[in-house]
């Protein structure tokens, strides 16, 4: 069964302007390959509309919506690894806010209307569809709780201190085509 060539919903993407869109890419091009994670690549977020505040860290090759940068906001203390993607609007969708000491892992995708709660982080390579609680760490595709981070990891906080107060989550089952063992590996050698 086919879509009627007429399907019209109630939702339509504003006009984008060519040249302050053409100077909006020209500055998220420059602010992927730009040093400077603390200093140049934030200046040039800033200048598209990107909302950032204070200490905000944003590593290299990281792409914060294209089309409507005004719609993110940056609290202050915010890492950003490199090459996560931040995508604000969707249809109706609209607006990310990452709030004050989040850390973004490498490679994650934020999609619209979520918000990324104080001191929580986002791991390597998930999918975040729905805000996150503050404190909470979250993983996967689509992303899901599976701890709760007693501080916040921020740039003068030790790995080890962050990990000796993170409170697991109770623990999930196994997806139908995933190994058990692998979600109980650990790094330390077996005695």
């Amino acid at each position: 069964m086919s879509e009627p060539d007429n399907v019209i919903g109630d939702w339509k993407e504003p006009d984008e302007p060519v040249l302050s869109g053409l100077i909006n890419r020209i500055l998220q091009l420059l602010a992927k390959a730009a040093p400077g994670a603390q200093t140049l690549r934030v200046m040039l977020h800033r200048a598209r509309g990107v909302k950032i505040g204070k200490g905000v860290w944003i590593g290299y090759d990281v792409l914060l919506e294209t089309a409507r940068p005004d719609l993110i906001t940056i609290e202050d203390g915010v890492a950003i690894s490199m090459r996560a993607t931040i995508i604000a609007h969707f249809k109706e969708f609209r607006g990310v806010r990452i709030e004050r000491d989040v850390f973004i892992g490498p490679g994650a995708i934020i999609l619209p209307n979520v918000v990324i709660g104080h001191g929580a982080v986002v791991k390597a390579g998930s999918v975040v569809s729905q805000s996150v609680p503050p404190m909470t760490i979250v993983e996967g595709n689509p992303a899901v709780a599976v701890a709760r981070c007693g501080v916040a990891l921020r740039q003068d906080i030790s790995l080890k201190t962050f990990s000796r107060n993170l409170k697991p989550l109770a623990s999930r089952q196994p997806a139908a085509n995933e190994n058990p063992e692998l979600l109980t590996y650990s790094a330390a050698p077996k005695k």
